[in-house]
């Protein structure tokens, strides 16, 4: 999921305004880094989850 969100940040980096379609919602650079920061957000929370041994 964290991939996702991270190659979507990528693509809306990357992608000019008209071929961006659904990833352009804001502000280019708005939309980076909420899509980064989602995505690290989701990797430390999977990497909070203890053991279940």
């Amino acid at each position: 999921m964290s991939a996702g969100l991270v190659t979507a940040a990528v693509l809306r980096l990357g992608l000019p305004e008209r071929e961006a379609g659904m990833l352009a919602v804001r502000n280019r650079f708005l939309d980076v880094g909420i899509l980064v920061a989602v995505a690290v957000g989701l990797v430390l929370l999977a990497g909070s989850i203890p053991e279940q041994g």
